[in-house]
C-alpha cells in the first residue's frame, strides 16, 4: 500500500510543479504565446486534484483539524486559479484564430492578466502547503 501512496504523492507534485511553474513563468513573460500552455496547464489542474482528493481520503479522512483548514484555504486558492486560467485564458484563446491586430492585442492583455492573477492564488496554495506542515 506504501507504493500507492508514493506514486500518488509524486504525481501530485509533479504535476503541481507543472502547472505552478508554467504559469509563474507565463505570468512574467506575456510574450510567451499563453495559448500554447492552457489545454496542458487546465490538464495539469486536473491531474492535481484528483490526486489531491485521494491523498486528503488518504491522509485526513473525515477529521477537520487546524491543518486542513489551512489545506482547505490552499485547495479553495487552487480551484480560484483554475477558474482564473479558464475564463481569463483559455477562452480568449480560443478568440484569437481570427482576431484583427487590435483584437489579439486586448485578448492577448487579457490573456496574461489571467496568467498572472493565478500565478498569485497558485503561491497562495503552495504557502498553505508548507504552513500547514508546520501546524
Amino acid at each position: 500500500m506504501q507504493y500507492v501512496y508514493i506514486v500518488v504523492i509524486g504525481l501530485h507534485v509533479m504535476a503541481g510543479v507543472f502547472w505552478a511553474g508554467t504559469t509563474i513563468t507565463l505570468a512574467r513573460d506575456p510574450e510567451i504565446k499563453a495559448e500554447r500552455f492552457i489545454q496542458p496547464q487546465m490538464g495539469s489542474a486536473g491531474m492535481v486534484f484528483l490526486t489531491g482528493a485521494l491523498l486528503w481520503y488518504f491522509f485526513h479522512g473525515a477529521y477537520f483539524g487546524s491543518m486542513e483548514m489551512v489545506l482547505a484555504l490552499g485547495i479553495l486558492a487552487a480551484f480560484a486559479a483554475a477558474g482564473v486560467l479558464g475564463a481569463m485564458v483559455r477562452a480568449p484563446s480560443r478568440r484569437l484564430a481570427g482576431a484583427n491586430a487590435d483584437l489579439e492585442t486586448q485578448l492577448r492583455a487579457r490573456m496574461a492578466m489571467g496568467e498572472r492573477f493565478a500565478a498569485w492564488l497558485l503561491v497562495v496554495t503552495v504557502l498553505c502547503m508548507a504552513i500547514a506542515r508546520m501546524i
